[in-house]
């Protein structure tokens, strides 16, 4: 952005202090660690202190993959350690992610902001509606496909992922608790499908926006360290906050409450490209 003053570094500090505060609490909130929340906090961020409007989405998701990594690694170990990972389809995995983030990586240096959005703003919806609609019945069958249809769907999980900036957790816990897999497992198994996206993820966001003008201070490529820096303690230390709320709350509650949170982003999204 080119000569950068005191003045504006402060203000990009504060602003993204202010987005690690809301983040932490809402990721509190909804057991959301990752993007379906910072993405859309970072694209207001990133617009009040005067990102343009076409670098916008880009930088959002690729910053939120960089902060999605450490986070994922450590939530990762402390689940296998209490062997609640499903290592067997964590290991059948290993290449069909890295082939959806590759896949998406491509498309992501290409993309427009505005088609960034409406991915983001669709996924959103659907989510939206999983939750909403969420019944503890809902079995698609007993047990998780394997072979090309596994890797199949590994492949849209990482693709899908990176392009909305997530660590797949929302989309691997639909996959597995639809094919009759308890939700802990299902989570603590997300864990390491966050590993598996956010690495290549992140590295790939360096990449598509290597020499880009009119990137914010300290940025690299997609990635923003400033935010990096300030987001990753600020979530963790405020995070217990959203978790005491939602302990006030019953699992239903959450589950109607997030679905509502990710229609809002969607409709501010889908306003945005109008």
């Amino acid at each position: 952005m080119g000569d950068v003053t005191i003045m504006e570094v402060a203000g990009l500090v504060l602003a993204l202090a202010g987005a690690g505060l809301v983040a932490g609490v809402l990721a509190g909130l909804f057991g959301i660690g990752g993007g379906a929340v910072l993405v859309p906090i970072f694209y207001q961020v990133f617009g009040i202190v005067g990102v343009e409007d076409s670098l916008r989405m880009h930088l959002s998701v690729g910053t939120s993959l960089a902060i999605i990594v450490p986070t994922s690694i450590r939530s990762f170990l402390s689940h296998r350690a209490k062997g609640a990972v499903d290592m067997e389809l964590l290991k059948s995995y290993v290449f069909a992610i890295p082939t959806g983030v590759l896949l998406a990586t491509l498309v992501f240096a290409s993309i427009s902001g505005s088609g960034l959005r409406i991915v983001f703003a669709v996924i959103s919806i659907l989510v939206g509606l999983r939750l909403i609609l969420n019944r503890p019945g809902w079995r698609i069958g007993d047990d998780l496909p394997t072979g090309i249809a596994r890797f199949g769907i590994g492949a849209i999980i990482g693709f899908l992922s990176t392009l909305m900036g997530i660590g797949g957790g929302v989309l691997n816990n639909t996959f597995m608790t639809l094919f009759n897999r308890p939700i802990h497992q299902a989570v603590a198994t997300s864990a390491g499908v966050g590993v598996l996206i956010s690495i290549p993820g992140f590295i790939g966001s360096i990449w598509a926006g290597w020499g880009e003008a009119g990137l914010p201070f300290l940025s690299t490529g997609f990635v923003n360290w400033l935010a990096v820096a300030l987001i990753i303690p600020i979530t963790l230390l405020v995070a217990p906050l959203g978790v005491r709320l939602a302990h006030g709350l019953k699992k239903r509650q959450l589950e109607v409450s997030f679905g509502i949170f990710m229609f809002v982003v969607a409709a501010r999204f889908f306003y945005s490209v109008l």
